[in-house]
Parts: C-alpha cells; sequence; structure tokens
C-alpha cells in the first residue's frame, strides 16, 4: 500500500497515488526493509522539481516498474525541502561516488540506511548512455541477492569514509581586509563581463555574491564592485530569467546569457534577490533597481502568499500547454502568433521588438521567453504599458503552474527580512505588514513554548520535522529585519531566543556549526556544510544573525559565536568566493563594526522621522537600527538615549566606541 496520503508535503502527496507503495522517511520502513531483507529504494526530489515529475510518470505511474519495486524492495520517497538534512548525507555521497548530483535522487540503501548504489535521474528504458531504472532495479536486486557480502562492503566503506570526514574551518581568527580583498579579485576573475554574473551555463543568480559586492564597495569605496553588482542585476533584469510582466526570478538560467530559464520559481531567490534590488537602489538610486525590487516583492506576496499569511515554496516550471500536455514553460513563453492574437498587428510588432519575440523563437518550438534587450529607454512608456497588462490578463488566462504551498521556515525568514526592508525603504508600508502576518505565523505555528521550530507547516498546521541550522537563523534574521522597520522590540526578543538554540543546540568545537541539533536524528552522517548554495547556508546565515544581535544588545557570547562561525569565512573566501557570498557579506559587516544606531524621539515628531529615514537608508555593512521614544525599554540600544536640546537625536556607536549625538540628517548620513 502507498502510505504517502496522510502526509503534509505537496511533493509526497504528488507520489500518493502511485502504484509503488511508497513508505515516508521514517524507521517503520527500515524495519520493513530488515523485516523482509530487502534493500530500501530512497527517491529524493521536491515539487517543483521538473525532472522528478518526468521520472514519477515514466517510471513511478508504471505498473510494471512498480511491481519490480514492490517484489523486491522498500520504497522511501523523501521532499527535500521537508528533510534537508536527509537530502544532504545521501547527496554528499552520491557527489562522492559520482562527482555530480542533483533531483531526482536515487539511492539504494541497506536496511541499516547505508548507500551502496547511486544516481538521480532513470529514464525507462536505455538512453544517451543511461541504463534504464528497469535495469538497475533488476542488477541491484540481482547483486543483493548473490553479493551481499560485497554490497555490504560497499556499504560499509561509504558510510566510514563519510564519517571521516572533517570540515577544517579556517582555525581561529576571522577573515580581515586581506581575506576580503581576495575574494573580491576571485570574483573578478569568474565575472562574466559582457553578459555580467559568474562562471558559465547554467547560470544562476549569485544573489549573495551580490550583497557582499555592495557591501564591499560601501565599506572600501571599490567601483568595480558597484559595478559588477550593478551590471549583473541590470543584465538579469533585463533577461528571461525575470517574467517581464509578472515579476520575480525563475530558478536559473540554461544559458549565459540569462535568456532561457528552468522556468521554476522558488521563494527564496526571490527573497534573496528583492533585498539585493532594493540594497541596489538604496546605494545608486537605480530606477531599475527599485522596479524590480518592488515587483518581485508584489509577485511573492500576489503569487505564493498563503491564506494564513506565510509564504509558499515554489511555483512549478510546468504547466498545461493548451493541448492536456505539462509542459515546462508553457505559462510563460509566447510566439509572434500568440501575440497579435491578443493585441492585434501594429501592437503585437511593437511587442516583440519590445520583448524580443522572434519569428524562430528563442525557446521551443518557435516560442520565446520574454526579455529586454535593448539598451536605450522606451520610446512610448504608455502604449508598452497597455501591451504588458493585455499581456499579463491573457496569460491569467492559461493554466497556471501548480503551486507547492508548504510554508518553509527559513525561507519565510528570508521573505520577511526581504518585504520589511524594501518595504521600509521604498515606502511600502504594506509590505511591512505582510511580513509582519508572516512572522506572527511563525511564532503561533511554527515556535514552541521553547522557541524550538517545527521547519514546515500547510495550511496552518505545523508539520512533523523539526527545524535545523538555517530554519533558526533565517527566521531570526528576518525577526531582526522586522525589529529595525518597525521599532517593536518583541521581535528582537524573538530572535534572541532562537540564537540562544543556535548557540545551545547546533554550535560544535571552536565555532564550527552543524546544520542538525545536537539531539536531532541520527542519520549516517551529522550534516555540516558551511557552503551558500541556492540559498546561505545555515552556518553563514547564523554568523549575520548573531553579529546583528549582538551588536543590538552587546551580548559578548553572541559577538564570540558569530566569530567564531567566520573563521570557515577565512578559510574558504580567498579560494571559493562565489561559495560563500553571504559569509562574505557578514565579514564585511564585522569589519564595519557592524554600526549599532539609535534614533530617540516622539513617533510623529517629523524630524524624528528623517533622522529615522536617514539611519535606513544607510548603506554601512550590517547596521543596526533601533528607533523609539527615550527611555523607551523595546531595544537595550536606547537605553541612556536622551533628547538633545529637547528635540529628536541619533547615536551612532562603532568597535565599542559612540560618537556624539546629532540632530541633523546630513550629518548622520555623512557618519553611515
Amino acid at each position: 500500500m502507498n502510505r504517502l496520503a496522510g502526509t503534509t508535503s505537496p511533493y509526497l502527496l504528488q507520489h500518493a497515488d502511485n502504484p509503488v507503495d511508497w513508505w515516508p522517511w521514517g524507521p517503520e520502513a527500515f524495519e520493513e526493509a530488515k523485516r523482509r531483507d530487502v534493500p530500501v529504494l530512497l527517491s529524493v526530489g521536491y515539487s517543483a522539481c521538473h525532472w522528478c515529475h518526468v521520472m514519477a510518470h515514466e517510471s513511478f505511474e508504471d505498473d510494471a516498474t512498480a511491481a519490480l519495486v514492490n517484489d523486491h524492495f522498500v520504497a522511501v520517497k523523501v521532499d527535500r525541502e521537508e528533510r534537508p538534512d536527509v537530502d544532504a548525507v545521501y547527496m554528499e555521497a552520491v557527489q562522492a561516488a559520482t562527482g555530480q548530483g542533483g533531483w531526482p535522487m536515487t539511492v539504494f540503501l541497506t536496511p541499516d540506511a547505508a548507500p551502496f548504489y547511486f544516481g538521480t535521474y532513470f529514464p525507462p528504458e536505455p538512453r544517451h548512455g543511461m541504463p534504464s531504472f528497469p535495469d538497475v532495479l533488476e542488477g541491484v536486486r540481482d547483486a543483493w541477492a548473490d553479493r551481499r557480502d560485497e554490497v555490504g562492503e560497499v556499504a560499509d566503506r561509504i558510510v566510514k569514509d563519510l564519517a571521516g570526514r572533517s570540515l577544517a574551518y579556517g582555525g581561529d581568527g576571522v577573515p580581515g581586509q586581506e581575506e576580503l580583498a581576495q575574494a573580491l579579485l576571485g570574483l573578478v576573475r569568474e565575472y562574466d563581463a559582457t553578459r555580467g554574473g559568474f562562471g558559465g551555463a547554467p547560470k544562476f543568480p549569485p544573489s549573495m555574491a551580490l550583497e557582499f559586492l555592495l557591501r564591499h564597495h560601501a565599506r572600501t569605496g571599490s567601483e568595480g564592485a558597484l559595478q559588477m553588482a550593478a551590471d549583473t542585476c541590470e543584465a538579469m533584469a533585463r533577461g528571461g530569467i525575470y517574467d517581464q510582466l509578472g515579476g520575480g526570478f525563475a530558478r536559473y538560467a540554461v544559458d549565459r546569457a540569462w535568456v532561457v530559464p528552468h522556468f521554476e520559481k522558488m521563494l527564496y531567490d526571490n527573497a534573496l534577490l528583492c533585498r539585493v534590488y532594493a540594497h541596489l537602489w538604496r546605494a545608486t538610486g537605480s530606477d531599475l533597481a527599485r522596479r524590480v525590487a518592488l515587483e518581485t516583492a508584489d509577485f511573492m506576496v500576489r503569487d505564493l502568499r498563503t491564506p494564513e499569511g506565510g509564504f509558499a515554496s515554489a511555483l512549478d516550471a510546468d504547466s498545461d500547454d493548451g493541448t492536456g500536455k505539462h509542459v515546462e514553460g508553457a505559462y510563460y513563453a509566447w510566439t509572434p502568433e500568440q501575440l497579435t492574437a491578443v493585441l492585434g498587428a501594429e501592437d503585437a510588432a511593437l511587442a516583440a521588438a519590445h520583448y524580443g519575440v522572434t519569428e524562430d523563437g528563442t525557446f521551443e518550438h518557435g516560442s520565446s521567453v520574454l526579455q529586454l534587450p535593448q539598451a536605450s529607454g522606451v520610446a512610448d512608456a504608455d502604449r508598452i504599458a497597455s501591451i504588458a497588462a493585455r499581456l499579463l490578463a491573457a496569460r491569467e488566462e492559461r493554466e497556471r503552474p501548480g503551486r507547492d504551498d508548504k510554508v518553509v521556515a527559513a525561507w519565510n525568514g528570508l521573505a520577511i527580512a526581504a518585504l520589511a526592508e524594501t518595504g521600509a525603504l521604498l515606502d511600502r508600508p504594506d509590505l511591512i505588514e505582510r511580513a509582519t502576518e508572516a512572522a506572527d505565523l511563525l511564532v503561533r505555528v511554527h515556535m514552541d513554548e521553547s522557541a524550538r521550530l517545527t521547519r514546515t507547516s500547510k495550511d496552518g498546521r505545523a508539520g512533523t520535522n523539526d527545524g535545523v541550522l538555517e530554519d533558526y537563523a533565517d527566521v531570526a534574521e528576518g525577526f531582526l529585519a522586522l525589529a529595525a522597520v518597525t521599532g517593536e522590540g518583541a521581535w528582537l526578543d524573538f530572535a534572541g531566543f532562537l540564537l540562544d538554540l543556535v548557540i545551545d543546540r547546533f554550535t560544535g568545537e571552536g565555532g564550527a556549526l552543524y546544520d542538525t541539533a545536537h539531539d536531532a536524528e541520527t542519520l549516517i552522517r551529522r550534516p555540516q556544510d558551511p557552503t551558500d548554495n541556492a540559498a546561505p547556508s545555515g552556518w553563514t546565515a547564523a554568523a549575520g544573525a548573531l553579529l546583528s544581535y549582538a551588536a543590538h544588545t552587546g551580548s559578548e557570547a553572541h559577538r564570540a559565536a558569530a566569530e567564531g562561525a567566520l573563521g570557515v569565512v577565512k578559510a574558504l573566501g580567498p579560494r571559493a568566493p562565489r561559495f560563500i557570498g553571504w559569509g562574505l557579506a557578514v565579514a564585511e559587516a564585522l569589519l564595519d563594526g557592524p554600526r549599532e544606531i539609535a534614533v530617540v524621539g516622539a513617533p510623529g515628531d517629523e524630524a524624528f522621522q528623517e533622522l529615522r529615514r536617514t539611519a535606513l537608508l544607510a548603506t554601512a555593512p550590517g547596521a543596526v537600527l533601533a528607533t523609539g521614544a527615550p527611555g523607551s525599554e523595546e531595544f537595550p540600544l536606547l537605553k541612556d538615549r536622551p533628547l538633545v536640546a529637547g528635540g529628536p537625536a541619533a547615536y551612532v556607536c562603532r568597535h565599542f566606541v559612540c560618537d556624539a549625538p546629532v540632530t541633523d540628517p546630513a550629518e548622520l548620513a555623512g557618519k553611515l
């Protein structure tokens, strides 16, 4: 029997009607494998994964293949977004064994959960040098039956190899100016000066590296760092990776020029990029950066917000193309004929020129992904706006891509930070309200009385999986951002509860951090990865939140924990800057102080609001802000901060030294 119907994961529920007798991850599945003396087939994926859907349709929905699985294996299905710990340890094994990884991930395990054979996608018949999935199943079945000792030796060797790996996190000391300069040089070497971004195809949005570049420019004045950030942001915003009609970014581009995206839209990408574009606007005043930040924020609120006030995880890449077939990109791509049907011939010709829609197409089957290829301004902005509105309305009539409705704590933390800061910087109080509502949901549903987090929820109901390090770190980051823009100290308190648990439950010797808590389920290896990939690692996100909290409170324990965690950035930053971008951004904050800003005054006072606005616009890396009435106990930074000559004042401290209070916004801006 298939046991996935009672789960909360949208990905697992997609497989609840398969003829495969799926089990969710848990001890019962492995006990069943021991009872039957068969191996475990572990299949890991996620709801918006295109090739996961392909393999499901080709193999897991096929009765003959399902019978082969059911007769000779215990099949376990895992949503990598609900169980990133399970995904991490077996992905490490897959990459070590094959040199590559990805999803769907297919791993065969002993009943003791030791891996012995690996792969990703397998086709239903031999193709492109890949064996068919039925052939793989039969081969593993035969090896289990006839060469059990050999299988056991392989599994033991892999487990010992994984368990024996130790992480060199940099030893004593934090990254300094030399390491950050070397990291910048490393990014320059990999920078694509023609198309923006780093490396070749596929090309991913380098959100965290961009944040580092913006902070490095703010601290050092490096025009080269700012130019790389600005040019990359413009190239992405003009490319097909950005939804020119509805806002928001796709997961990555399959080419070097950002033309053709992999169409799934992830919450974490859009939260991180929304924040980057808001910060780019803060640094440069760019109209493009302002537009993209707001459109991306509006996309998250419009398309990902759940009825409970949180944010859904993702939109699928695939949707019905109008013929009953689910096709990647069907919702987003356009042919010249489709433009004409919506707009008429004259406006369709303008739209094709404006958005780069060609007769041959830039995507598949003669269709094109909308871009903004022209570098000059729009000749007739009102006409283009009308065209965009009509195309968007017509697109709404198409079948929409599926949505993964689970709320992931970590990614909601990133969204809270992005919406709070974008709302504050760009005068959109409604975005701050949406951020507050999401934060309320996390406190009500995801956090228990001891501040322990549950990783996911769906329909307002908490899931069964414990939060991992990135959940604690990113939610704390969101709460800290919300505290700064709302002036409500309760969010600082909640962040402190979470970060105390980071220190108590996730920290090892010398400041090293683990992805799971000390009392979490024991896997074949305790996952521990400091590198930033699609989102900040739990390790570097925790370092940033710990540093900000220490700046707010003066807590030596939290600052020491942040500095201990940053040892890994000292080690990896100069060698692999693309993969520790958030860690480098945190290191910039550490070098700058970070600056502590307290603004006191009556909230309704116009002079107070001017000082507060000036502080919010500060580009000083990682600066923290507390605002409120004199004598307020909302924030520790407000203690002993009186008015000056009866009026509002701003206090700035840095490296444990405080300047004299200022009352002039221009003077405050000069300090920040």
